[in-house]
């Protein structure tokens, strides 16, 4: 197709084809971690469904309903199936949808995903790394249990579920789904949909760019919502032992397609394992981002020009050390200022302690000098009322006794 270009062809077997395979090798000897955060409402059955996934009775104790904010417990497993070994961490929320108030529940969840985001963020950054042994705690997948009402969605799944969208990949599942019947699961799952799609809420969508699951992953996305079941209990049916759940009206296989999704939702996790955690890179590379720019890092210069990250930290280092040493300066202001004041008080207290007597006394005989004629004065007045009172108290008396003089009377006989 090139035209004057030669063709070159190898002349013999080079193997760099085994590179796939050293890499599996590599790979399968350091194991694999994954993260699963199970979100409902308490007795929905998040760790009888865990256990039902993975083959195993994940032993966790009871949670209570009386908590007074939502809480998260997370558990570390080391699984190993065939020669793979796998960390399975699992997050479940305690408490959740308890409370009176539920308008801030989800905000715990919030934080313990941005949490971990920022923990390995730290981890990048570091001097030192240690990448490769890190324990990665990143959110890979959130199973939300949605409750079997048959209605609709409550207003704390569409807030939790709003919330969570942009950084953990969400699939929803519907726990119990035995309770209600077949017609009212078909309707509710549309239902659920039809909400999720009318408020903008963006669920993760099984991959179907590689043919290899895209015929299997095209006809799983039409199974969102999953209804699942989850048991550990073995019931016998005929001359076999099957996970079951067994009530008076009959036996729910939890591993029978017919009877509920647990088997799909199980298929469809381990198939896109490796999606899931590919997703949760593109969620933190996201968050790393956010994170950065906040802190002032950028590719680019003023003039579109690319800038090194010890550019970038040096002009904050710089910036850091003017911003310290022009609050120091103001401190330091402040600091003498107040010692000034306190200097003069302490010189003015010092000098009215160190005043002799004599000049006491003299002040004091001053200001007597001061006030005697004044003292005088008002002396002089108030003896010139008292006479006026005086005379005014005679003439008054002088009056009275005048008219109380008798009249003589003159008898008439």
């Amino acid at each position: 197709q090139n035209v004057g270009c030669r063709t070159l062809s190898l002349s013999a077997h080079v193997g760099f084809d085994s590179l796939p395979d050293q890499l599996l090798r590599k790979s399968i000897k350091h194991g694999f971690c994954f993260n699963v955060l199970c979100i409902g409402e308490t007795g929905i059955g998040k760790s009888a469904l865990m256990s039902s996934l993975f083959n195993t009775n994940f032993e966790d104790s009871p949670s209570t309903h009386f908590l007074s904010s939502v809480r998260l417990r997370a558990q570390t497993y080391e699984l190993q199936e065939s020669n793979v070994h796998l960390k399975l961490t699992v997050v479940k929320t305690v408490g959740f949808g308890d409370q009176v108030n539920k308008s801030d529940s989800y905000q715990p969840i919030v934080d313990y995903i941005d949490a971990q985001f920022e923990a390995y963020l730290e981890e990048e950054l570091k001097v030192i790394r240690s990448l490769f042994s890190y324990h990665d705690t990143r959110i890979h997948v959130c199973l939300y249990f949605i409750s079997p009402t048959g209605r609709s969605l409550k207003t704390i799944d569409l807030l939790t579920m709003r919330s969570l969208d942009s950084k953990v990949n969400i699939i929803p599942v519907i726990g119990k789904a035995d309770s209600i019947s077949k017609t009212e699961l078909q309707e509710f799952k549309k239902k659920i949909m039809s909400e999720l799609v009318s408020n903008g809420i963006r669920i993760y969508q099984f991959p179907t760019d590689d043919e290899t699951v895209s015929e299997i992953n095209t006809i799983t996305n039409g199974y969102l919502p999953f209804a699942v079941v989850g048991s550990m209990e073995k019931v016998k049916i005929g001359n076999k032992m099957v996970r079951a759940r067994q009530y008076p009206w009959g036996i729910v296989k939890v591993e029978n397609e017919s009877h509920c999704d647990t088997i799909k939702l199980r298929r469809m996790l381990c198939t896109n394992m490796e999606d899931l955690r590919e997703k949760t890179r593109a969620y933190y590379e996201s968050y790393r981002r956010c994170r950065l720019e906040k802190l002032g890092c950028r590719d680019v210069g003023p003039e579109n020009k690319p800038v090194s990250l010890q550019e970038v930290i040096e002009a904050k280092r710089l910036e850091f050390c003017l911003e310290m040493e022009r609050k120091e300066e103001e401190i330091k202001q402040r600091f003498v200022q107040r010692v000034n004041e306190k200097a003069a008080m302490l010189e003015e207290a010092e000098q009215q302690a160190s005043m002799p007597i004599l000049t006491k006394f003299e002040r004091l005989m001053l200001m007597h000098e001061e006030e005697e004629p004044k003292l005088g004065e008002k002396k002089k007045l108030l003896e010139d009322e008292i006479a006026q009172f005086i005379e005014k108290k005679a003439i008054t008396e002088s009056i009275q006794s005048q008219v109380s003089v008798p009249t003589p009377v003159v008898s008439l006989k």
